[in-house]
C-alpha cells in the first residue's frame, strides 16, 4: 500500500508527464529525496526526455501506462534512485490492469481516463475540506503531547550514572527552566514526526517553541 507521500509523488509526476514537463519531473524527484540532492537537474531532465519523448509519438491509446512508469524507474536508477518494493508492485499492477482492460475494451485509453482523475485527486488533497480533515486528525494528537512532555521530563530528571553531580547552569532558574522546556519540546517534535511534512502541525509548533526557548537570552 502506498503512503500519502508516495501517492502524492506519483500523482505529481504523472501529471507532469501528461504535460511533457520533464524538468518538473526531474525536480520532483530531487525535491522528494528519491534521488540525491546534488543531482544536476538539467542532466536528469535530459535523460528523462530522451527515454520518454518517443513514447508520445504514438497515439495515446497505444501508450502503456505501466511501461512509462517502468522507464521512469529505469532512468532514475542511473541517478542513484532506489526503487521501493511498493512502487514495483504498483507498476506490475498497472501492466496487469492495462492488459486485462484492453482485452475487454481494445480502444481503452487509460491515459485519457487517468489524467482528469489525477488532477481532481490532487485538487481535493489541498482543498479546504481536506485540510480541515487533516487538522481535525492532528487535533486528536494534542492530548497525548502533554503526557509525552511529562514522560520526557521524567527521563531528563533521572540521576546521572555513578551519582555524578548534575551540570551547573549559568543564568537564573527561570532561564534554566525555559531551556529545559525547550528541550522537551524539541524531543516531542521529533517523536510526533516531522516526516509527515506540513500535515504534522503539532510537531512544527513544538519545534518552533523549543528552538525559541533554547536560543532566547
Amino acid at each position: 500500500e502506498l503512503c500519502i507521500r508516495d501517492s502524492d509523488y506519483l500523482a505529481r509526476n504523472l501529471i507532469a508527464f501528461f504535460k511533457r514537463d520533464y524538468r518538473k519531473v526531474a525536480q520532483l524527484h530531487i525535491d522528494s529525496g528519491w534521488v540525491p540532492a546534488e543531482t544536476k537537474v538539467n542532466d536528469f531532465e535530459a535523460a528523462i526526455r530522451t527515454v520518454c519523448e518517443p513514447i508520445f509519438e504514438k497515439p495515446l491509446k497505444d501508450i502503456s501506462f505501466g511501461q512509462v512508469l517502468l522507464r521512469l524507474f529505469q532512468t532514475a536508477r542511473r541517478f542513484n534512485m532506489e526503487i521501493q518494493p511498493q512502487l514495483v508492485l504498483l507498476q506490475k499492477t498497472l501492466l496487469n490492469i492495462e492488459g486485462l482492460g484492453r482485452q475487454l475494451y481494445p480502444e481503452l485509453d487509460l491515459w485519457a481516463t487517468a489524467q482528469p482523475f489525477l488532477e481532481r485527486w490532487m485538487r481535493e488533497r489541498v482543498s479546504p475540506k481536506q485540510l480541515l480533515r487533516n487538522f481535525q486528525q492532528q487535533v486528536e494528537q494534542v492530548p497525548h503531547l502533554s503526557q509525552m512532555a511529562r514522560d520526557t521530563l521524567e527521563r531528563l530528571s533521572q540521576p546521572h550514572a555513578h551519582n555524578a553531580p548534575p551540570p551547573e547552569w549559568k543564568g537564573s532558574r527561570h532561564d534554566w527552566l525555559g531551556r529545559l522546556v525547550g528541550a522537551v519540546l524539541l524531543v516531542g517534535a521529533a517523536e510526533v514526526g516531522l516526516g509527515q511534512q506540513l500535515e504534522a502541525w503539532p510537531a512544527w509548533v513544538m519545534l518552533a517553541g523549543g528552538v525559541f526557548l533554547i536560543l532566547r537570552r
